[in-house]
């Protein structure tokens, strides 16, 4: 269970090849305490629907809390704009939109391994700022919003 009171992170994965994703992005930085996957939703809308409903309270109680909505933008350029303007303008700066540009299979099928070494490898280029996995041509459209988080989540992932 997360501490409330510290700088953390809650992530609403779309579905089960997202929630994977978060499991090796943790079992690369083995912070439980600090990072915690919520109930996968069962689509992209679910997640918005989540967030709307049952997230921005906590937001606004736990000034320390960021949030993680990871969706699959399957193929939708508007994706991206349509998830943020759910998103209370004084809690923006503390909510992150991110995912396959497609959907998580399509990484899979990329040889990038399994959905847990995708993750690892994805909590390693946060960690050391690089690109190698965030880079490929399903994830790089998250550049922008990858640099917020990592910024963000640094201080964090460092403790």
């Amino acid at each position: 269970m997360i501490n409330k009171n510290r700088p953390h992170i809650l992530v609403i994965p779309e579905d089960d090849a997202n929630d994977q994703l978060v499991t090796g992005f943790l079992l690369e930085f083995n912070i439980p305490r600090q990072i915690q996957p919520l109930e996968t939703a069962g689509g992209w809308t679910k997640v918005l629907d989540r967030f709307k409903l049952n997230e921005v309270g906590g937001m606004e109680r736990y000034p320390g809390r960021l949030m993680v909505l990871l969706i699959d933008f399957d193929g939708k350029d508007n994706r991206l704009g349509v998830a943020k303007a759910v998103i209370p303008e004084h809690l923006a700066d503390r909510v992150f939109v991110l995912g396959a540009w497609t959907e998580p299979e399509d990484l899979k099928s990329a040889s990038l391994g399994s959905y847990e070494a995708i993750g690892r490898a994805m909590a390693q280029d946060c960690r050391q700022n690089t690109d190698t996995v965030w880079g490929h041509e399903q994830l790089r459209h998250n550049a922008e919003e990858l640099a917020r988080l990592c910024e963000r989540i640094r201080p964090i992932l460092s403790t």
